[in-house]
């Protein structure tokens, strides 16, 4: 469909690993995060994972919460990440026990892709899973994306190799341990969904990055990270109308000043679970 300067151009806001817990600052990033968007008058949301920090359903109930204005109007899409999966595996009932399911809402086409395994229940273990029989029903997903609609592929874990972010992973790395490693069959991926899709949206990695896949079909084909969402303050916003982007995204940023976290933020679950793992063992 050609683009006509009297269609509206819709918002599609990205975020991502907001790693919400029960604390005064993590509602303060949330709240300051929904008053951008509202500010913004974005039409559609996504978020790419890691919802809560430890796989709470208090946590996840606070999502809830702070996010209501667009989950009561249909217009919030999520998925899960590692950090949905430990504790009480919160996560492991966002898509309904599905890999793989499309929504289709508000000029958008979004097929989105549950990147979690098993082994994410250990909070060690935060690598994501990827299998051919996923990769062929995303194949067969994109089939049904209408021609006027800005398609997008969702998942949490990066397809693609991108730089270490810390210490820790540099150590698991050097330990031949896949922890911040890519998606196994990330490029198996691209190579099917290319020219059918418009996005790759993902989270896990903190630190956000972009790559121009060029035109490997009839649509240009680019991938997000958007980092977090809470530590940066800030998202993306993609425009697009008929199915096209209309430039380039713009970052927006939160009214909330920026506080990253601190390796605490990490340190008191991962000794949580340690802890649980150890009563389960001994009693």
């Amino acid at each position: 469909m050609p683009i006509s300067f009297s269609m509206p151009s819709l918002k599609l806001a990205h975020l991502s690993d907001l790693h919400l817990d029960m604390s005064r600052e993590s509602d303060a990033s949330a709240s300051s995060l929904v008053k951008a968007l509202t500010a913004q008058e974005v039409d559609h949301v996504v978020v790419t994972g890691d919802l809560t920090h430890r796989g709470a359903h208090a946590e996840f109930q606070r999502f809830r919460e702070h996010f209501a204005p667009w989950l009561e109007t249909g217009r919030l899409t999520f998925i899960p990440g590692n950090h949905d999966r430990p504790g009480e595996d919160v996560g492991s009932g966002f898509m309904e026990g599905r890999k793989v399911h499309t929504v289709e809402t508000a000029g958008l086409f979004l097929v989105c892709v549950d990147s979690t395994g098993e082994h994410n229940r250990n909070y060690f273990h935060s690598h994501g899973e990827l299998t051919e029989g996923v990769v062929d029903e995303v194949d067969r997903a994109l089939e049904g994306a209408p021609k006027e609609a800005l398609v997008a592929v969702l998942l949490h874990h990066h397809v693609m190799p991108l730089p270490l972010e810390s210490f820790p992973e540099w150590i698991a790395t050097k330990c031949g341990l896949p922890h911040a490693s890519e998606l196994a069959l990330g490029s198996r991926l691209l190579e099917r969904v290319g020219g059918r899709a418009d996005l790759v949206l993902h989270g896990h990695r903190h630190i956000p990055s972009e790559a121009d896949l060029g035109t490997p079909g009839e649509r240009a084909l680019r991938v997000y990270n958007s980092g977090s969402s809470t530590d940066l303050g800030r998202f993306r916003v993609f425009n697009h109308m008929a199915g096209r982007l209309v430039g380039e995204p713009a970052w927006c940023q939160a009214s909330q000043a920026v506080k990253p976290r601190t390796a605490v933020h990490n340190v008191r679950p991962a000794l949580q679970y340690l802890v649980g793992q150890l009563g389960m063992a001994l009693f």
